[in-house]
């Protein structure tokens, strides 16, 4: 039996204390979410099991004209702004990464400003007002349509791509769209796919220039909800809108149980992306690209 090194023990007893740390408190909401709500009370902090069980607080939250609007306008604001992040980052990292052109190097160095000098909130609130951009989803979606970080990363990535098989490209015929789309793209998944993911998770997280720019309750995206819901410390913002019916038993229910439910159902997207972005982080950038 091949012995397991002491440094190998350590890092793995590390890799799980994190992820019982982190996990315990998610199942702990769950619990609490699932739990009868007059029995809410005897969940402890570290319990993860609920008490009774009941799905009232889904029902509620679920069949609540604000709770479903609000999370149409995230996946829309996360879809488009994810895709249009995509598109501009890839396609202005080709460009710099595989390209010359006159003032490339003013072009760099005006992005490297960018990354380090960041405008003030009120010289990007009278940009967005200037532009007649308030109160409308544009706002959240081009805020940092590319990400210059994101970008120099990927520049790096593309360069590491082999000038062979650009060059072999060109042989055949091929301009920078063919290079970019067949070539380029297939061979930067893992890259792609990680970006996907974080640009992905902050549409999805962003609620701070939601609650600046988006006065209409009816545009809150599900975060800007959830955000009024947990402030608030009651049922307020929950029980606008209800029927008479539905108002006396949402009154009625344990304010944290449905504060979990709440917060369940604004991750319960990214955990069920995430596992189809993960399989491409393990995969060579060049895989299948270059052949002995």
């Amino acid at each position: 039996m091949k012995k397991i090194p002491w440094s190998k023990i350590i890092i793995y007893g590390l890799l799980l204390f994190l992820a019982v740390s982190v996990l315990i408190p998610l199942l702990n909401l769950l619990a609490m979410s699932l739990s009868d709500p007059k029995r809410v009370g005897e969940l402890s902090g570290l319990g993860i099991l609920p008490k009774g069980f009941s799905l009232i607080n889904y029902e509620i939250l679920l069949s609540h004209p604000l709770i479903l609007k609000s999370i149409g306008n995230s996946l829309f604001i996360t879809i488009v702004g994810t895709t249009l992040n995509l598109m501009l980052t890839t396609m202005t990292a080709y460009v710099l990464a595989k390209t010359e052109f006159v003032g490339k190097k003013v072009v760099i160095f005006f992005l490297i400003v960018i990354m380090v000098v960041d405008p003030s909130m009120i010289t990007e609130y009278l940009l967005v007002k200037n532009l007649g951009l308030l109160d409308s989803y544009t706002s959240l979606i081009l805020y940092r349509a590319i990400s210059v970080y994101y970008l120099f990363i990927l520049m790096r990535f593309f360069n590491e791509v082999p000038d062979s098989i650009i060059e072999a490209a060109r042989i055949d015929g091929a301009g920078h769209f063919k290079i970019f789309t067949k070539i380029m793209l297939p061979l930067s998944k893992p890259a792609i796919a990680t970006f996907a993911l974080f640009y992905g998770i902050y549409h999805w997280n962003e609620y701070f220039r939601a609650t600046i720019y988006l006065t209409d309750p009816n545009k809150w995206p599900l975060q800007v909800v959830l955000r009024q819901f947990v402030i608030n410390q009651d049922n307020t913002t929950l029980l606008s809108g209800l029927s008479s019916e539905s108002y006396d038993v949402v009154a009625s229910l344990d304010l944290p149980s449905l504060q979990a439910g709440t917060i369940i159902i604004s991750i319960i997207p990214l955990l069920l992306v995430y596992p189809l972005i993960l399989k491409h982080f393990t995969k060579g950038a060049l895989e299948g690209g270059v052949k002995d």
